[in-house]
């Protein structure tokens, strides 16, 4: 992806610093390499639960109402390994963006994302108020 200029230049204005940069930068690497690790070892043990269920474990049992307990944790793991990967997505935006010089600029309103906020959710993509306006992407 080529590097373009930021639509909202950061600014010495903007209250951050080279050092609060190379901080979130840390931090993300962190975060993500924690997230890639939750996502294959929650897919690992959706695959071996696959792998060790019976033919007869997916019926659903009319008379206990319990049916398909691996299938159900298999498909919990599924579901848990793929919230680990956007994560990783945004993850993977939010380092772009340090590399852009775009990253703490809201994406809906391109004004600067508070110092605090970064600091709680490193990859958030949109200032407190826009989040709050409705439902999207952090």
């Amino acid at each position: 992806m080529p590097k373009t200029a930021p639509k909202t230049p950061r600014t010495d204005d903007d209250g951050f610093a080279d050092e609060f940069f190379a901080e979130q930068r840390a931090l993300l690497l962190s975060e993500r390499a924690t997230y890639v690790e939750q996502a294959e070892a929650l897919k690992a043990e959706a695959q071996a639960l696959a792998e060790d269920m019976e033919p007869g474990d997916i019926q659903f049992d009319e008379e206990s109402g319990e049916g398909g307990t691996m299938a159900v944790e298999r498909e919990r793991d599924l579901t848990l390994s793929a919230q680990a990967r956007g994560a990783v997505d945004e993850i993977d935006q939010a380092l772009r963006k340090l590399d852009l010089g775009t990253y703490g600029i809201c994406e809906k309103c391109e004004t600067p994302i508070p110092k605090a906020r970064l600091m709680a959710l490193p990859y958030a993509a949109l200032c407190v108020g826009c989040k709050s306006g409705g439902l999207s992407r952090r």
